[in-house]
This record gives C-alpha cells, structure tokens and sequence, in this order.
C-alpha cells in the first residue's frame, strides 16, 4: 500500500469551503420551501463531512492506521441521528422524511469534497436540488401527495356556507367526511363567539388546499386547514 500523502492546508480550505457552498445551495431550496435544514445547516452538515472526512486521512497517515475509513464511515451513523430529529408526527401525520433525506444526502456531498472529487460532489449537488425541485413540481402536478386535512370555517350565517361548500367540493370532485355544523353559541369547542362553524375532513393536495382557500375566502368567512389522521371505521 502507497504511503499517504499530507494534505495542504490550502487544499483542506478548498474542499471545506466547496463542500460548505454546495451544502448552502441545497439550503437554499429547503428555505425557500420554508423547512427545516436550511442554508446554515447544509452548510454546517456539508462541511462537517467534509472535515470529518479529511480528519479521518490525515489521522491515518500521522498515525499509521491503514484504515481511512473508520471515522468517516461513522458519519453515515451519526448523521441518522441528526436526520431522525427533523422527522417529527405533527396532528397525525408525518412530517419531515424529505430534510431527513436531504441531510443525509449533505453528508455524502460533504465526504465527496472531503475526498477531493470535486465535480462528483458538484453532480451530486446538482441532483439533489434538481430533485428538490422537480419533483415537487412533479407531485403537484399528477396529485401525488394528497394530505388528509380539518378544514374549520367561521362565518356569519351556517346555511349559505353549508350549500356554497357543498357546491365548490362537487367542482373539484372532492369527497367530504365527518361534516359537521355549529349553530352560534353551542358549546362546540373551536367556534369563534358569536359564529357558526362548518367543520369537515377531505383528502386534498397542496394545490387543491391553495385553490379551495380562495374558493372559500370571502368577507366574514375565517377559513382554517389542520392536517388529521384519517379515522378508520
């Protein structure tokens, strides 16, 4: 086996600050979506890596351990750790898998600079935004991702907003459960003083969810979207 190389310091800031940048472009796509994982930390995660990375050879051959692998492959662990934390069960459903994806993806454009591949961490970027964004356009698109939502509305007088639902649902072709209305000052929690609320669940997309707002939204209507678990039985 060839003994290791030392590595310069000017070539370790290079692959830090390409490994850093790559990581804040990712970032960027998930604050702009308004998630998790933004540009401070794609880049705290991409150039963790990529030190981590670096550390793991420049101990070896200091050392003499023949294995440059030991540390870095525990990046792959520990960033499993990192990427559960941004998982989380929010009102019965799942949020959250796409940081946690993303992340894990930061950590190997991270060890690809760190290793010095410059344009495999560069496509490896590349892909991942690309994906980002893509995809997402892809599931809006086809209906891909349906969420179970409460939709909770607040108005003036219960009989019009019953019909006018029931009527803009029938458009979409969006079939409602659990419909329920509160007739002002019952003792229904949620409903706003001196209200009526129509509560009811649907199974909709982010771009149905957009639509139906505007459908809904009118002077003296409050209009209000929780994702729910889906009641079996």
């Amino acid at each position: 086996m060839l003994p290791l190389m030392p590595l310069a310091l000017g070539t370790m800031v290079s692959r830090l600050l390409w490994a850093g940048m790559l990581g804040a472009i990712v970032g960027v796509e998930r604050s702009y979506r308004r998630r998790p994982a933004g540009m401070r930390t794609g880049f705290c995660v991409c150039m963790a890596s990529a030190l981590f990375t670096i550390a793991s050879v420049e101990i070896a051959r200091r050392t003499g351990d023949p294995s440059t692998t030991r540390i870095a492959s525990n990046i792959v662990q520990g960033i499993g750790f990192l990427g559960a934390g941004a998982i989380l069960r929010e009102r019965g459903s799942v949020v959250g898998l796409t940081t946690a994806a993303t992340i894990f993806a930061l950590a190997a454009i991270g060890m690809t600079a760190g290793g010095g591949m410059f344009a495999a961490s560069g496509i490896g970027c590349a892909m991942t935004v690309g994906a980002l964004i893509t995809f997402f356009y892809v599931e809006q698109w086809f209906n891909l991702k349906p969420r179970y939502m409460l939709f909770r509305i607040s108005c003036d007088m219960a009989t019009d907003m019953v019909a006018n639902v029931h009527r803009i649902f029938s458009e979409f072709e969006i079939a409602i459960d659990n419909f329920q209305v509160s007739m002002a000052g019952s003792p229904t929690a949620g409903a706003a003083a001196g209200k009526n609320m129509v509560q009811f669940d649907a199974e909709v997309t982010q771009r149905q969810q957009d639509k139906l707002l505007t459908a809904l939204s009118r002077p003296g209507v409050t209009v209000e979207m929780f994702p729910v678990e889906r009641q079996n039985g």
